[in-house]
């Protein structure tokens, strides 16, 4: 339909502008802009409020900082609702909020991870930092409510959330709801936050408590089919391991069936993995308890399970966090529990050690097996970087998998996830999956963009699927991929398929580093610093960076060996240079995947 001069009250140049933005509007854009528009006229006569000497609205600014995209998906979910519920919804990540706006913000929700060792989210960065200094602005009309994702087994649990939670009230900012700190298991302590933010929220928009908690109910039930709170059951197609004989290592490459899932993925997503722990280790921990293996307990309504089969597929048993052995003493008479917990010094204890230690040194505790697992977490679901393009493997997905194991306190102790894996799945086999977006590190839009990855051992995963699709989709921008291992001959992973990419042009450039084959140890920051003229030149010329693998080391070294090449070659001191890859992280031109 086109908006004439005849028929409505514009003049011609309005009626042009307006035919020509219209078409280009979304659905949800619309209905934004008729609310928006209804909304202000009612702003021009007396507000109802007006007693109380304030303004309800019901506009609400949702920002998210995800690093593995849960956070993103969960302020996805609360915007849906709250749109259905009437309220016109901002919905952005940090990064791409401009944050002289918060002061205009009346209704602020905060959905934000913590990465590492209490650090934001590498896209909450910016506005963490702006949040935190003399340029933020007085919040004194600013009602918020913070959703805190973390992992209790971290020291610094939820610290990110905390962080903006008691920093928006520093600010002048009041709570609409309270902060809400959740663990691993985030869906329904998510869902309760939901439920109480639209309750304070009806307060004033008169909504009825009943159609609060229709609505909060839809952040477990607005998703698709197979999802993380309902998992496809994927058929094991194939399990490879990638090392040679005689490796230190041990990396698989596991290859799973999505045919009639629906699922999809775009490369740089991650599968999530519900994993079982070792039998073994079940069966030592059940010779230590005095229940019998048979004994039924509920794992959560509806859900009942022997203590055998709730320890093998359903309780985190390799784990122990503070959170839990503080529950843990309230229910022993073991008084040395009691003791270390009380001085609060019990880090040194649970590092390397698990439940079956905890049950050795101190007991069980309880005075039935339902009670013994009461205080006990869920086993989280693990999060591996998909390491196919699904153009060039319809129907299926694949990843890159190392196995861990080390001792530790005279016990031999093992990744579960990775062992899992690495030990229990054969081809025939089934495994819980879905598929976790991740907009944080995706190729970019125009295929001509050059690209530089850097991701070594494990973390050259999402680049076999850069790279497949890349070659499938007949991609012609350039690509440098950096890999390293400890041996050229035993864990060069993807090899064959590398030298095929190199010949056929859909890689541009390698550049290995095999650490232990040479008496000076050399890693993929060494080969980088090599080739730091061209580079610089890359990256001048617009090329996207992406960094994949551990956090606490590789990643470090490499952020800062690019600060280090930047500076030299851009003529730059380390503060300019530090800016100047700032710079890039706030385009999307430097991207992260680290763990």
């Amino acid at each position: 339909m086109q908006l004439q001069v005849l028929n409505s009250p514009f003049s011609q140049e309005q009626a042009e502008l307006l035919n020509r933005i219209l078409p280009t509007l979304t659905d949800q854009q619309k209905l934004w802009l008729s609310g928006y528009l209804a909304a202000s006229q009612f702003s021009a006569a007396p507000a109802a409020s007006q007693s109380t000497g304030q303004t309800l609205s019901k506009d609400v600014t949702i920002l998210y900082g995800s690093q593995s995209g849960n956070a993103k998906g969960l302020a996805n979910k609360a915007a849906k609702t709250l749109e259905g519920n009437g309220y016109l919804v901002t919905l952005s990540s940090m990064s791409d909020f401009k944050p002289n706006n918060l002061k205009k913000v009346q209704n602020l929700l905060i959905v934000v991870s913590t990465h590492g060792e209490g650090d934001p989210p590498d896209n909450a960065m910016t506005f963490h930092e702006f949040l935190h200094s003399k340029r933020a602005p007085k919040l004194e009309g600013l009602q918020f409510s913070v959703l805190s994702l973390g992992d209790s087994s971290y020291e610094f649990f939820c610290q990110t959330g905390k962080q903006f939670d008691s920093r928006l009230e520093e600010l002048g900012g009041t709570r609409l709801y309270p902060r809400f700190d959740c663990d691993v298991d985030f869906e329904e302590p998510a869902a309760e936050w939901l439920e109480g933010v639209l309750s304070s929220l009806k307060d004033a928009q008169g909504a009825g408590a009943a159609e609060v908690a229709a609505a909060a109910s839809t952040l477990q039930t607005a998703e698709s089919v197979f999802s993380r709170t309902n998992p496809f059951k994927a058929e094991v197609l194939d399990n490879i391991n990638l090392n040679g004989r005689g490796s230190n290592k041990e990396t698989h490459h596991l290859e799973l069936s999505l045919e009639g899932s629906g699922l999809a993925f775009e490369p740089g997503d991650s599968l999530g993995v519900y994993p079982e722990n070792d039998p073994v280790l079940v069966e030592l921990l059940l010779s230590e308890l005095k229940w019998s293996k048979e004994d039924q307990v509920t794992v959560k309504q509806g859900d009942v399970r022997t203590l055998q089969e709730a320890l093998q597929s359903f309780y985190e048993i390799t784990t122990l966090t503070k959170p839990l052995l503080e529950k843990i003493a309230q229910l022993s008479t073991h008084e040395e529990l009691k003791e270390l917990v009380a001085q609060g010094n019990v880090k040194e204890y649970i590092t390397g050690r698990d439940l079956l230690d905890l049950v050795r040194d101190f007991g069980p505790w309880g005075n039935s097996a339902q009670e013994f697992v009461s205080v006990l977490r869920k086993i989280p679901v693990r999060l591996y970087s998909i390491a196919s393009s699904l153009a060039a493997n319809p129907d299926e997905v694949h990843l890159t998998i190392g196995a861990v194991r080390y001792e530790a306190h005279g016990r031999e102790r093992k990744g579960v996830a990775s062992t899992f894996v690495a030990e229990r799945l054969e081809p025939g086999d089934h495994v819980s999956v879905f598929v976790q977006q991740n907009e944080n590190f995706k190729l970019p839009k125009n295929p001509e963009t050059p690209i530089i990855m850097v991701g070594p051992g494990t973390g050259v995963a999402p680049f076999r699927s850069f790279i497949q699709e890349r070659e499938e989709t007949g991609v012609e921008g350039k690509s440098w991929l950096f890999f390293g291992d400890q041996h050229f001959v035993t864990d060069f992973l993807y090899q064959t398929e590398m030298q095929k990419w190199l010949k056929n042009g859909a890689l541009t450039k390698l550049d290995v580093a095999f650490s232990r084959d040479t008496e000076e140890k050399v890693y993929v920051q060494h080969r980088m610093l090599e080739q730091s003229k061209e580079l610089f030149e890359w990256l001048e010329q617009g090329a996207v960076v992406y960094i994949c693998g551990d956090e606490k080391h590789m990643a470090h070294d490499v952020h800062n060996t690019f600060i280090e090449i930047i500076a030299k070659e851009g003529g730059l001191s380390r503060e300019k240079a530090e800016e100047y890859l700032a710079e890039l992280q706030q385009q999307k031109r430097y991207q992260r995947d680290v763990y």
